[in-house]
């Protein structure tokens, strides 16, 4: 039984190890064999921008409409929330607005009757005023007539006593406009109360409604789904990952270069990237980044011959409208050597030239 297993095991392993040494032969065959002092080359690893799609509100995960290794468009669906409860909270939020509306109506009818109040307290102010001054001008008559004689000292005390009393009731009166215009006021701080109160609701329903949108959630960017964080029927905190997608649309390289080579490096400098998996191929970059700071080091820095151990990190952006032609063979992870020109006037060797899938 051994040896029949390893009889059929051994045409697999000569497949393999044909397709590696030809991997190896075709990389071979194409690769620089030397570069000027025009050029540098670093190993490095395709990278992308990684992107957490998260629930922005706690709740159970109804459905995940997508599966690792699609490819999706920005504004696509990807998954959706319950949104249950978020439903009820709304259809509440709406009937707390409804009841504001109709206090800013209650609110407003109490101003118009606090307003026909004030105006007859200002009516029964100007009545009570001419009965004052027509009481007064009787008793300014008595008194001259008292003085000679022609009225009895009765009538001139009964005339002073209704001056007096129309006196005492414009001053009534004028309490009551204040009053009235106490009351308004309340009526109409009762209107701003309402109005606040239907402002309130309308924003609940407007922040609830924003978390109703949000649970939908949507691809920010053109990319592929990498993993499926949860699954649906899972309950998820605020903030919660659902998927991570890569953004096939910000895929780079990193790689390193000694202190010499990195100091002579521009950022925009062009650089042809070749895969480990595709020697065959050239991909055109260009350097986006250049660390300022050495990424590992010798312990001692004493000598100069020292100080060119030190490696900076450098990064090669790869032209978006190139990425999105070919996006379905972007893949991150994969390794491969990056070539820099570092002097603008050096001519790019022929196996060094743009060479792309078709």
């Amino acid at each position: 039984m051994r040896r029949s297993k390893t009889r059929r095991w051994l045409p697999r392993i000569a497949i393999v190890a044909i397709l590696a040494g030809g991997a190896f032969l075709a990389w071979q065959l194409l690769r620089p064999e030397g570069l000027s002092e025009g050029f540098a080359s670093g190993n490095g690893r395709i990278e992308a921008v990684e992107i957490d799609v998260a629930a922005r509100t706690s709740g159970r995960i109804e459905d995940i409409l997508v599966r690792e290794g699609d490819f999706v468009r920005a504004g696509q669906v990807l998954a959706r929330m319950d949104t249950a409860v978020l439903q009820a909270q709304l259809r509440e939020a709406e009937a707390q607005l409804q009841r504001a509306r109709i206090s800013v109506e209650t609110a407003g009818s109490q101003v118009r009757q606090r307003e026909a109040e004030r105006a007859a307290a200002q009516a029964m102010v100007a009545q009570r005023q001419a009965e004052r001054d027509a009481a007064q001008r009787r008793l300014a008559r008595s008194e001259e007539l008292a003085t000679r004689g022609n009225i009895p000292e009765q009538t001139l005390d009964d005339d002073r006593a209704r001056f007096q009393a129309a006196e005492a009731a414009v001053s009534a009166a004028e309490a009551q406009v204040a009053a009235a215009d106490a009351a308004l006021n309340a009526a109409r701080s009762a209107v701003v109360d309402a109005q606040s109160a239907v402002d309130a609701a309308r924003a609940t329903i407007d922040r609830i409604q924003a978390d109703i949108d949000d649970s939908t959630l949507r691809s920010p960017r053109d990319g592929r789904v990498q993993y499926r964080v949860a699954e649906p029927g899972e309950v998820l905190p605020a903030g919660g990952t659902v998927l991570n997608l890569v953004d096939l649309g910000d895929v780079y390289m990193t790689f390193f270069l000694p202190t010499q080579e990195a100091g002579r490096v521009a950022l925009g400098a062009e650089t042809r990237l070749v895969l480990d998996a595709a020697p065959q191929y050239v991909i055109p970059a260009q350097v986006s980044f250049v660390s300022d700071v050495a990424q590992f080091t010798p312990r001692t820095v004493e000598t100069a011959e020292e100080r060119q151990n030190l490696m900076f990190r450098v990064r090669a952006h790869i032209d978006s409208d190139l990425l999105r032609e070919h996006i379905t063979q972007v893949k991150t992870g994969l390794p491969g050597v990056a070539y820099v020109r570092l002097d603008s006037d050096a001519e790019w060797p022929a196996e060094l030239q743009a060479r792309l899938v078709q």
